[in-house]
């Protein structure tokens, strides 16, 4: 019986080996294939449809044509969004952009980025159309900006002003008995205050109260822009929850009016001069980028765009985090390829590992010698996303990006009840008295609590003195607006810590015109995306990995998780206060 189980099981795995072989063999062939019968027709409608995460740049994936649900991959990437909407600005053949933004999920800095793009597209005298079934705030910024804006009739509307919500753990930490150790510098750097209070400290209440205001400014100010509508009535309509449905929308001008999917293609199909919807060439903002893939100009120069996106991490990294060894070696690369005339960091941090910060931030400094490098910040470059900004030619940010917080902090965990609680004793054996600090089974005497502490201050004063030299700002000025205060892009170039403000196109011009390249040049993203073998074996690795520790833990599979994310924040941290998420 044993060995007709294992002949089965060799057969299945042939079979599942042989089917997965002829995937990846489609799929590339496919992609291939696509690639060349893209064909973009006169009159053609680019329908973009923000229904993903949006991220700073999309990967291949080697099933987006495959007729398989989900195939089209899961995110949608800023910077390809971008690119297809400029393209389009100036291509003959697309005659408007039809706009569904109904879930859109992107930071507020990245889809003011979207929203400015659509903005100059306008501006070319092409239409936009936007229609969406329903709208969530992100969603309305975006869509603000079309021509008529559609919602329908049995629609729904959030428009009700923003919060931030920040959850707690102390009490948890305490029922299985963990004890935090804390230390940090600066009032407002309260990333620990998840672990050690209730409720927010004042410090932390104030400055999320004044950011939170910040952006939040800038976005009615934005919507105010393109609806000719003033701020007051905006805020008054927020305020008193006056918007829920279509009509009330239609209403109070938020939109142009309601109107069933059907009516907004006869709408587009009157601007086109075309009698039959049907004969509406309609272009996914997918397949476009596929055909300006193969029409991408060359010229020797380049800018180098090093897309850094996720928490800093020591080492190489992985896709969605930014490794010190692998940055590092980026910028280095771009600092010696003599092709390379400039060079712009592209940051979309929290911070994350103070070490891997200073790691990237040297070879910033170094590069910073012998060629232009400028940061363009995104959603949220703050802590250490700043830490690695700070040392930059330009600093350019968005109103509505998250930043600051020049601070660190220090953790470690005390499981000493935790494993009294399962029976669990221990004996050391040292050679040197303290040769046991941080072992998370005993609690830190008060003299290894000023060994760490002096050491974090120490931290401080590193991150303070680069950011005063990088800044060109006196010591004592950058303190003012440092301990770990965070603000709105508006309020940093207000207090000198940003200097531009903008997005990734002005930071590329400050790049190009510093480089003094004129129009000879094109811009190459890093780090390269991995090819399409190496994805597919990347990702199914992570998937049995995944699947073997949800099979093996069960219910404990997301307390592992979390307990994870706890160990990476062990040790000097350059970390926004919390995870911010704006609602």
């Amino acid at each position: 019986m044993r060995f007709l189980i294992n002949v089965l099981a060799t057969l299945v795995g042939l079979f599942l080996f042989f089917g997965i072989l002829t995937l990846i063999l489609v799929g590339v062939a496919t992609t291939a294939a696509s690639q060349q019968d893209v064909n973009i027709e006169s009159n053609s409608i680019l329908r973009i449809e923000l229904d993903k995460p949006i991220v700073e740049r999309e990967t291949e994936q080697p099933f987006n044509y495959l007729p398989f649900p989900g195939a089209d991959g899961g995110v949608i990437g800023l910077i390809n969004v971008k690119e297809a909407i400029e393209a389009a600005r100036e291509d003959e053949r697309i005659k408007g952009i039809y706009l569904d933004a109904g879930i859109a999920s992107g930071g507020f800095a990245s889809l003011k980025e979207i929203r400015d793009e659509l903005l100059e597209f306008k501006e070319s005298g092409k239409f936009i159309i936007s229609y969406s079934e329903m709208m969530s705030e992100r969603a309305y910024y975006v869509a603000s900006v079309a021509d008529e804006l559609y919602l329908n009739p049995e629609g729904i509307m959030e428009f009700n002003g923003f919060f931030v919500e920040t959850p707690f753990i102390k009490g948890t930490l305490e029922k299985i008995g963990i004890e935090p150790q804390i230390f940090r510098v600066g009032d407002f750097k309260s990333a620990v205050e998840p672990f050690i209070r209730e409720d927010m400290s004042v410090e932390s209440r104030q400055q999320t109260e004044a950011y939170l205001g910040s952006l939040y400014t800038t976005y009615l100010n934005d919507i105010a822009a393109a609806t000719k509508q003033s701020v007051t009535t905006l805020k008054s309509v927020a305020d008193s929850v006056k918007v829920n449905s279509a009509k009330e929308a239609a209403q109070y001008k938020l939109v142009n009016s309601t109107a069933y999917y059907d009516e907004v293609l006869a709408n587009i199909a009157s601007r086109l001069d075309i009698e039959d919807v049907e004969d509406i060439s309609f272009i996914s903002l997918s397949k476009y980028q596929k055909a300006l893939e193969n029409e991408s100009s060359y010229s020797r120069n380049r800018i180098a765009v090093i897309v850094a996106n996720g928490q800093i991490l020591p080492g190489e990294g992985e896709g969605t985090t930014i490794g010190g060894e692998t940055f590092a070696k980026e910028i280095r690369k771009a600092r010696l390829d003599d092709n390379v005339k400039a060079v712009v960091l592209r940051i979309n941090s929290p911070g994350g590992s103070a070490l891997a910060s200073d790691v990237i931030w040297r070879e910033v400094v170094l590069t910073k010698e012998v060629k232009p490098i400028i940061a363009s910040m995104s959603d949220v470059a703050a802590s250490g996303g700043y830490y690695i900004a700070m040392g930059c030619d330009t600093i350019v940010a968005q109103p509505n990006t998250i930043t600051g917080s020049i601070g660190i902090f220090a953790m470690a965990f005390n499981a000493t009840e935790l494993v009294n609680k399962l029976g669990v004793t221990t004996d050391i054996v040292k050679t040197s008295p303290f040769a046991d600090i941080l072992n998370p089974t005993s609690e830190l005497t008060e003299y290894e609590r000023r060994v760490i502490q002096r050491y974090v201050d120490e931290g401080y004063e590193t991150f303070v003195d680069k950011a005063a030299e990088g800044r060109d700002m006196s010591v004592d000025a950058i303190k003012a607006v440092a301990s770990g205060r965070v603000w709105s892009g508006t309020q940093a170039k207000e207090r000198k810590l940003v200097d531009v403000l903008g997005g990734l196109d002005d930071a590329v011009q400050i790049a190009v015109e510093k480089a003094g390249l004129a129009d000879d040049y094109r811009v190459k993203y890093y780090p390269e995306t991995k090819t399409i073998l190496e994805q597919i074996m990347k990702e199914l690795n992570q998937e049995i990995t995944t699947y073997r520790l949800k099979s093996e833990l069960g219910l404990a599979y997301p307390l592992i998780q979390q307990l994870k994310e706890l160990e990476s924040m062990e040790g000097i941290q350059a970390r926004l206060p919390y995870e911010i998420i704006i609602k």
